[in-house]
């Protein structure tokens, strides 16, 4: 298993919808894949909605150019 933690890197406002810069989710994966590209991303976007509320996927940011991706384990 792989520990993931995902951070907004810039300010995103589309579709109704602001994610700031800084904010970071944790998330577990059973490969050791980028988990942003990993099955469409639903690990993360199922980390936002459920840490933030925000629907990551409908804000277009579910990608390398907003969200910055580190491995820790």
């Amino acid at each position: 298993m792989a520990l993931f933690r995902i951070t907004v890197k810039q300010k995103v406002r589309t579709n109704g919808i602001v994610l700031d810069p800084g904010m970071q989710v944790e998330v577990v994966t059973q490969s050791y894949s980028d988990p942003v590209h990993t099955n469409g991303g639903q690990a993360v976007a199922d980390a936002f909605m459920r840490i933030y509320g925000v629907d990551i996927k409908k804000a277009g940011a579910l990608n390398g150019i907003y969200l910055k991706v580190d491995r820790i384990r």
